[in-house]
């Protein structure tokens, strides 16, 4: 996928939560949005800081683990390290949590929420090698443009 794509996603979404300031009915949008237009993926949401922890939150695909522990698994290590983890293969990756079997590959985004830490974005796909490094820098570029908005 180009970064022109990436670029077009991001105006749709900040079209689809402009003017709107509930948290979850926009984050619930990017996820719909996220699963409607990106190919090879299985799942797609966020898991919100709450209580020193990361929990589910609006998301797209079968069920999914509630709770993640900070620095734990990929979502978890991402929120600890305030980095995005692309993991081509996550059964490589030490402490991956499976919540899908049929999962291969991942990425994960940290967000922030005025100005404070808030959540990953998890992006999971059934092919391994799924994400590149054009999907990371558009999947960045997305979230800071829609953070502005959260």
């Amino acid at each position: 996928m180009e970064l022109k794509h990436y670029a077009r996603l991001t105006q749709q979404a900040l079209g689809l939560i402009e003017g709107e300031t509930d948290y979850i009915a926009n984050l619930a949008n990017i996820s719909a949005l996220l699963n409607m237009e990106l190919d090879d993926i299985n799942w797609v949401g966020f898991y919100l800081f709450k209580e020193n922890e990361l929990v589910l939150g609006p998301f797209q695909g079968k069920p999914a683990c509630i709770r993640i522990s900070v620095g734990k698994g990929v979502c978890g290590t991402a929120f600890a390290t305030k980095t995005v983890q692309r993991i081509d293969d996550v059964h490589q990756f030490a402490g991956h949590i499976a919540c899908d079997a049929e999962s291969n590959s991942e990425i994960v985004i940290p967000f922030y929420r005025n100005g404070e830490l808030a959540g990953v974005l998890d992006i999971d796909s059934p092919k391994f090698n799924r994400f590149s490094e054009i999907d990371e820098k558009g999947l960045v570029d997305f979230m800071k443009e829609a953070e502005k908005r959260l």
